[in-house]
């Protein structure tokens, strides 16, 4: 126990393991997922997943926010508000990401939580995820995507809502309460039209995944003094974590654990053990070769838009939005119409 606290990396180590396990536990147990959200609204009118979604957005922005005002950690110190993110290419790999989640049925976290109840489809669109954000990242795909995003960068004035409302000569503790205040006003709107569809585990999943969002901030900001070998100050988010997780099982002894990876790994673990104390643990496959190919095709738009994107559903949706990063706001634009134009073509 003095080891772990006297040691920032591994207490930020153990924290997001515990952090991905509790989420492996309340996402087995409330399925919680924003794809399947959209699509059970959009097949059948039922919103009690997409609400659970919501609540969860509205607790990981209200709480990452405090964190901020009161000055526990800096969220102008995440990759979502760096100037030289190219924000043209956000909404295009968003795009991608949302088409990839639907023909896969599941984003990358959602899969994590399904492998630990036995779904060998989630473990081909998890090995498809991350060899395509491994090929964008860092490999062959790399020089092409900075291409791109070189040739598609644009110069901003601001990377957050705050710094667009100072430009109108506001302060910034003001620019950040008024704009973290009208975005809650909007989810509570969005809100509405679902409670009454929404089960107390939609509730129940929303709350507490939303809360893991600032116990990301404050596990790497706060209880890890923000130790350099960290990096950078994160919480939760899954593309890019899920393709280290893969290299470090190959490569362990060249490389490093990370908060992400270690997330990946605790989803996994509590996943599997909740589905085990329920009896809810089976292996399932696949009914149809074309089901094999959608797993595929998906977790390849995943890895490569996810990368383009920033992140994912969770770490755009939930965590890059909670720091008011605009490129969170382009990521979200593009991942929607991508996921109903997905939905569109398969339904014929």
């Amino acid at each position: 126990m003095i080891e772990l606290v006297s040691d920032p990396a591994r207490a930020v180590l153990w924290g997001g393991a515990l952090l991905g396990m509790v989420y492996g536990v309340i996402g087995q147990w409330s399925r919680f997922c924003a794809v399947g959200g959209l699509l059970d609204w959009w097949s059948g009118g039922h919103r009690g997943r997409l609400g659970g979604f919501i609540v969860a957005m509205l607790v990981a922005l209200t709480g990452s926010q405090l964190l901020h005002v009161v000055g526990y950690v800096n969220l102008n110190d995440t990759h979502y508000t760096d100037q030289s993110v190219s924000i043209a290419m956000v909404p295009l790999g968003g795009m991608l990401f949302g088409l990839g989640m639907t023909l896969a049925n599941a984003c990358g976290t959602r899969s994590l939580v399904l492998l630990g109840e036995g779904s060998l489809r989630s473990l081909v669109v998890l090995l498809s995820l991350g060899i395509a954000a491994g090929m964008t990242l860092t490999g062959v795909v790399a020089p092409l995507r900075i291409r791109l995003e070189d040739a598609a960068r644009l110069p901003l004035p601001g990377t957050t809502l705050p710094e667009g409302l100072m430009l109108a000569g506001l302060l910034p503790m003001a620019a950040t309460v008024i704009a973290t205040g009208i975005l809650i006003v909007v989810l509570v709107a969005l809100l509405r039209p679902n409670l009454k569809d929404m089960a107390p585990r939609d509730w129940s999943g929303g709350l507490v995944i939303g809360t893991l969002v600032p116990a990301g901030w404050w596990i790497t900001g706060v209880f890890g003094g923000h130790d350099v070998d960290l990096r950078q100050l994160t919480s939760l988010t899954f593309v890019v974590p899920i393709s280290n997780s893969l290299e470090y099982l190959m490569l362990s002894s060249g490389t490093r654990l990370q908060f992400g990876t270690v997330v990946v790994y605790g989803i996994v673990a509590g996943s599997l053990a909740m589905a085990l104390l329920t009896d809810r643990f089976r292996w399932r496959g696949f009914r149809s070769t074309g089901e094999f190919g959608k797993a595929i095709i998906g977790g390849l738009l995943m890895g490569f838009g996810g990368v383009l994107a920033l992140g994912c559903t969770l770490g755009q949706g939930l965590t890059g939005f909670s720091t008011l990063a605009l490129s969170s706001f382009l990521a979200i634009a593009g991942i929607i119409p991508g996921a109903r134009l997905a939905f569109r073509l398969q339904q014929g």
